[in-house]
């Protein structure tokens, strides 16, 4: 189960690379723009979670913190959880690096925003937010408030 958790982040890394070394690459453009580049991430999900959909599900219908936590003493368990984890932060790494290039948010300030959403995303996205309502930082702001 450790070689399954430690590849959850491996299939997801090659994205982050693109979007913070290469951000203004086509292809970089071109791999990112599809929503599926979380699909390896979410193999590995599967192959963790799958087993355990019985008490997953009836975790997630009848949620409990005693329930999580007995579900959780389950390597697996923790290894989808992470999975799940890990392809939710890049999937918001995604939209945060589409919508700066729309707004030509420059990459050396998007850089450690997007470091940070691969760290903590609930940290890295209101980050952004907050970036991107300054005007000075974007070079094009007729870009709707929520585009995708």
């Amino acid at each position: 189960m450790s070689t399954l958790f430690d590849l959850a982040f491996l299939s997801a890394a090659p994205f982050w690379a693109l979007m913070i070394v290469t951000p203004t690459w086509r292809i970089t453009h071109r791999v990112v723009s599809s929503p599926w580049l979380v699909l390896p991430t979410l193999v590995v999900w599967a192959v963790a979670a799958i087993p355990l959909l019985g008490p997953l599900w009836t975790l997630v219908v009848n949620p409990s913190l005693t329930g999580f936590e007995r579900l959780l003493a389950d390597p697996a368990a923790v290894t989808a959880v992470w999975a799940q984890i890990i392809a939710w932060d890049l999937f918001v790494g995604r939209w945060i690096y589409l919508d700066s290039r729309r707004r030509d948010v420059h990459p050396l300030v998007m850089a450690p925003v997007l470091v940070l959403a691969i760290l903590l995303s609930p940290i890295g996205l209101p980050v952004y937010l907050g970036l991107r309502s300054i005007p000075a930082l974007a070079r094009r702001n007729d870009v709707p408030a929520m585009a995708t």
